[in-house]
This record gives structure tokens, sequence and C-alpha cells, in this order.
């Protein structure tokens, strides 16, 4: 008798798993490029530890994405500081002054995804206080070490009482398998990239740093200053594999003619 009367609440709970899996699985995604500012580079040598840009300069674009995931919204990178730039850097508008032409406001995004510890991907996650931040758990040990200058700018998160996730290995950040933060370490010891499985577009690659620009991602190029050569190019090696057995377009964030393949702000990906 006991086993039959657990038989209808077996049942119920079943079925209301099955019921919010099909509403996570159903779920519309959104994704819009943002610009986020760009920065001069006066020796592209520093980006080659085998001096493959010897007397090269250029400029890097700096991007962000925000993702609408049915209601939610999540914005990936915050890029520079609105608050201050340094010689050589450009920001034309601000995070939220940009939302604002979609209609959203700061106190709608639910979730920051920060690629790494750099602060050229976290100068603007201040605007965002009741957002949970997602990081990596080797870049978030880095911050909370003592006299590190750069955890300003996630201070709210990282010392203070700002909802914050570390992330371990890859994360799937709606439980449905369309926003995944992938484990690419190397350039950081916590950096991580970002897949996004459109509908129309197909799966997206956002790089983080695993490369900076098209002719190192080509080359399996090792900036002289990452954290570790081995786990550079093991990310490298597993990035190009989900980007090939995926078909997903790579994005590589700092490569203008890269983020070009997204729709222009304001228009989506979908």
């Amino acid at each position: 008798m006991l086993r039959l009367t657990l038989i209808p609440a077996l049942l119920l709970a079943l079925a209301t798993v099955m019921q919010v899996t099909h509403a996570a699985a159903s779920a519309s995604v959104k994704l819009w490029r943002l610009d986020c500012g760009s920065i001069r580079v006066d020796d592209l040598n520093e980006y080659s530890d085998t001096y493959a840009h010897v007397g090269k300069s250029g400029r890097f674009t700096v991007s962000c994405y925000l993702i609408k995931h049915g209601n939610s919204y999540l914005l990936w990178d915050t890029g520079l500081s609105d608050k201050a730039l340094s010689p050589g850097e450009r920001l034309m508008k601000s995070l939220p002054e940009q939302l604002a032409q979609i209609g959203v406001e700061p106190e709608q995004i639910d979730i920051i995804g920060i690629s790494h510890y750099h602060y050229d991907h976290m100068g603007q996650a201040y605007h965002f206080p009741q957002a949970r931040l997602l990081m990596g758990q080797g870049d978030v040990k880095v911050l909370q070490a003592p006299g590190i200058a750069r955890a300003k700018m996630l201070a709210h998160w990282i010392s203070g009482p700002g909802k914050l996730q570390e992330v371990v290995g890859d994360e799937d950040i709606f439980g449905d398998q369309t926003v995944v933060m992938l484990d690419l370490p190397g350039h950081t010891p916590g950096h991580h990239g970002l897949l996004v499985k459109l509908a129309k577009a197909g799966p997206i690659l956002l790089s983080g740093d695993v490369a900076h620009f098209r002719e190192n991602y080509e080359s399996n190029g090792v900036p002289s200053f990452n954290f570790d050569r081995a786990q550079t190019l093991a990310s490298l090696d597993r990035f190009k594999g989900i980007a090939r057995n995926r078909r997903a377009t790579v994005i590589i964030q700092h490569e203008e003619t890269d983020v070009r393949k997204l729709p222009r702000f304001p228009a989506f990906a979908e």
C-alpha cells in the first residue's frame, strides 16, 4: 500500500520536472553585440612569445554582449571603464547608454559573466550591482589575494555583498545548454569563453581572450604575459574543436572583423 501511495506523488514530481525542462528548452535566445571601446596596441609583439609580430602595432576592439534568455538578461564582459580612460583608449557610449537604446534598464540585468580578470573585460560591472557575477574560480582567487589593485573593479562581489558564483569547469548557465561558459584556462587561471546556441544563426562562440586577433588564433600564438603556455595551447585546441564540431561562428572579441559577423547594434542575432 505504501508503494501505491507513493506512485501519484512520484508522477506529479516527474510531470513538474518535465514542465520545467520543456520551459527551459523552449526559451528564446537573442544576442546583441555591444561596443565597449577600443585600445591602441603599440607593441603587438607582446602577444607572441615567439617574436612573431616584431615592430607591429594595431588597435583592438573591446566588445561586450547582451544575451536575453526568455525573460532573463545576461551581460558577457563589461569592457573598458567609463570613469577613466588611459591614453590610446576610446569609449563612445557606456553600457547603460547602449542598453537604453533597446529599452533595457541596468536593473534588469540578472547575470554578469566575466571571461577573466583583465581591466578591459570588467570595467563597467559596477553599473549592475544587483546582478549575480559568474567568474572562473581561478580568477576569483587571484582577485581575493591581498593587494590586488584590479580587484577594485569587482569589489562589490569579490569582497562585498554582491552575489558571486565561482565557476569551476564549464557552466550551463540556464540549464538547457543554450548558454554555456567554457573552461579555457591559460590566459589567466580561470579564463572562460562562452557558447551561445541560437535557433536561426546557430552556435556562436565568444572567445574571451583565448586569442586576441585572427592571426594569433590561426597560428596558435601565445602572448608573453599569459598565465600558462601549455594551458593556453590546450584551450585553443579545445576551442577550435568545439567550433569545428558544432559548426559554430567564432567571434574573437578583440577582432573587429569577427565582431562584425553579428548584426550591428541595436539589431540582434537569434
